[in-house]
């Protein structure tokens, strides 16, 4: 393989060169500084992108510190009205037994009261039926 070296050759060999001294201010360099500048904007995104996500997570993180905090003090406010509930239904519950005692009590008494009054009335009654059987057998008057 042999190479023929003439005068095109060195001629597009100037050409070459003094396009590329041309071009290289005119469209390389130029070309290069849009490139070199999106790759700042890009890298700046990016770490924009980056600085908002660690905001984001600080603010998720605050947020469910807070939420955290919430749950807490409801779970503390549930466990208080439950006890609070728990003693008012006791001191109900020991109002109602207490109620209902009295009530029973007050029926003994009644029905104890009334049987009282029943024996004295039966004890009467079966006086006198013993004094009329008496005066019915006898046939005359007890009395005097």
């Amino acid at each position: 393989m042999t190479f023929d070296f003439d005068l095109t050759f060195v001629l597009q060999m100037l050409v070459f060169a003094s396009l590329i001294v041309v071009l290289k201010p005119l469209l390389f360099e130029p070309v290069l500084q849009v490139f070199e500048e999106r790759e700042k904007r890009t890298e700046g995104a990016r770490d924009s992108a980056r600085a908002m996500q660690e905001r984001a997570g600080e603010f998720l993180s605050r947020y469910e510190r807070e939420l955290a905090k919430v749950q807490e003090v409801a779970r503390q406010e549930r466990d208080r009205t439950r006890a609070e509930t728990a003693r008012m239904e006791a001191e109900l519950m020991a109002q109602a037994r207490e109620a209902s005692n009295a009530i029973v009590e007050q029926g003994r008494q009644r029905i104890e009261r009334e049987r009282r009054q029943i024996e004295f009335a039966l004890g009467r009654e079966s006086e006198r039926l013993a004094h009329s059987m008496a005066e019915a057998v006898l046939g005359r008057s007890l009395h005097g």
